[in-house]
């Protein structure tokens, strides 16, 4: 019965550093200030048309440029908060900028962030139930395979799904179009998939890309 608990209890304690821990972060180690009216009406004005509600705005100063065009909402529902540097208010054109907050908008709908951390908190409960000797290592270590492998599977296809909704709102190319330009921005080449992307959450960056793109040719 101990050993059952603790499993749970490592599940439990992942799920809530991987849903609350970034936003807790945010808040306690970066340099964040609330938005004028200005700017708060321009982020309205950006959001609204992939739809994208939180409860908080929360903007930091981009640091070296070019920034690194930073959007992400953090946090539970009730308590989301919309983080962004600067630069996305005045670098950006406005339709990269829409097109990243409608993907936020998409992640937010789909539950993105909370699927994440039940996912990663399943595999660790997994992981204390072997190393705890709950269940005999050679079938609990093939447990703890499969768990991950179909919680990863599944947190991808909820990603897609939100690229999806995303393109559905603003368009698939605008979406794919404002993911290049970040990267661009930050001199990166996105990233395709290989075996090693089964046991991630996230979906390489190129391959939504390149849903994206399939997805506005279809349209087209």
């Amino acid at each position: 019965m101990i050993r059952v608990a603790l499993a749970l209890g490592v599940g439990v304690v992942a799920a809530l550093a991987v849903a609350v821990g970034p936003l807790y972060a945010a808040d306690r180690y970066r340099d964040l200030r609330e938005p004028t009216d200005a700017e708060r009406a321009q982020i309205g004005a950006l959001a609204e048309p992939g739809g994208l509600d939180v409860d908080r705005i929360a903007i930091e100063a981009p640091g070296n440029a070019p920034g690194p065009a930073e959007v992400a909402v953090r946090g539970p529902p009730r308590r989301r908060v919309l983080f962004l540097t600067e630069d996305v208010l005045t670098d950006l054109d406005e339709d990269v900028a829409v097109g990243l907050l409608a993907a936020e908008a998409g992640r937010v709908a789909t539950y993105y962030a909370e699927f994440r951390a039940v996912a990663v908190g399943g595999v660790l409960a997994a992981l204390a139930g072997v190393v705890t000797a709950l269940v005999p290592f050679e079938s609990g270590f093939a447990a703890l395979v499969a768990v991950g492998l179909v919680s990863f599977w599944a947190g991808r296809r909820v990603q897609y799904a939100a690229d999806a909704r995303a393109a559905d709102a603003v368009g698939a190319d605008r979406v794919a179009a404002a993911f290049e330009r970040v990267a661009e921005r930050r001199g990166v080449e996105p990233e395709t998939g290989d075996w090693s992307t089964w046991f991630e959450v996230q979906p390489p960056l190129g391959d939504r890309i390149a849903r994206l793109r399939e997805r506005a040719g279809d349209e087209a």
